[in-house]
């Protein structure tokens, strides 16, 4: 008989490791996570949670930590929350996941991401990934949508305390006591050489197809079409938004002859004097502004899409 010799065990791989990042300052950010992370875990994932100190960036840390080994970063809380990941996102390349814990949670809603912690972490543990595009203006990036006007100060109205307190109901009490002194402005939109002179209440850019709590940018618009949606609502007097508001929650606002609306990858927006920008429901930077679009650069979890349910060319 031959003599055999016993081959050494091999190491099994350790299983993927999931830095969770959770901002406990969203409107349901001090929620329990335990059974999201439970799902997590149970799934052959080894979950690290990091707790941002005082002044600790979210995308320096996701940066820092981006050498450990990372198989992706699962962030929980709002769109803003996202927003402050996404430099780091993208230039890292890890893919994310979403428990979606703030106040609108738009970019979720977008990808149907479900708004329950631990059905979010189901879809986590699925590992189905989806490429998304992601929006910039003057070198700030945006999942959902970039405003100037009603938007911007709308922004500027809503404050951290009245999002904790009333939640979606908070966009609602501002808006009313905003629009009675909304006032349109002047700006010049440039696209494909074309300058486009407009007085307007409001310019978005949107990427993806929620933003605000309810609003839709377009009726075809997805977070992954490779285009931006810009529109711009050129009413006369405030009270025509109010007969606007189904439509823009619908999406089919472009249809009425007071809203321009086109897409384009790139386009710039210019105003008699600075303006400020809301990206994702936070002022980040103001007019004149540059947008431009970075196709399918985001790898994010997300469920299976319904073919039925996507725009048809």
């Amino acid at each position: 008989m031959p003599e055999t010799t016993a081959l050494p065990d091999t190491p099994a791989a350790p299983p993927p490791r999931l830095l969770l990042i959770v901002n406990r300052h969203a409107r349901n950010g001090g929620a329990s996570v335990a059974e999201a992370l439970d799902i997590l875990r149970d799934g052959g994932r080894e979950v690290v949670e990091h707790q941002c100190g005082p002044g600790e960036k979210l995308a320096d840390v996701i940066r820092a930590r981006a050498a450990e080994g990372l198989a992706a970063v699962v962030l929980g809380g709002g769109d803003g929350t996202l927003n402050a990941a996404a430099p780091a996102l993208k230039d890292t390349g890890l893919p994310m996941g979403i428990l979606p814990l703030g106040t609108a949670n738009d970019l979720a809603r977008s990808l149907g991401i479900p708004a329950d912690a631990a059905d979010a972490a189901r879809i986590i543990a699925q590992g189905r990934l989806r490429r998304i595009d992601l929006g910039e203006v003057n070198g700030h990036l945006f999942f959902n949508v970039a405003s100037i006007g009603f938007s911007a100060e709308l922004a500027q109205e809503l404050r951290a305390e009245a999002k904790q307190r009333w939640g979606k109901l908070g966009y609602a009490i501002a808006a009313f006591r905003l629009l009675r002194r909304a006032r349109p402005f002047t700006a010049w939109i440039t696209q494909d050489g074309q300058v486009r002179r407009v007085k307007t209440l409001q310019i978005s850019v949107g990427n993806g197809r929620h933003y605000g709590g309810g609003m839709t940018v377009a009726s075809s618009a997805r977070p992954d079409d490779g285009k931006l949606d810009i529109y711009s609502l050129e009413v006369a007097h405030w009270w025509r938004l109010l007969a606007l508001l189904p439509y823009l929650r619908l999406g089919t606002h472009g249809q009425w002859r007071d809203v321009r609306s086109f897409q384009a990858l790139e386009c710039k927006v210019v105003t008699r004097r600075p303006m400020p920008i809301n990206t994702d429901g936070e002022l980040s930077t103001s007019t004149p502004a540059r947008f431009h679009l970075w196709p399918g650069c985001i790898q994010v979890f997300a469920p299976a899409q319904n073919p039925s349910n996507r725009p048809q060319p």
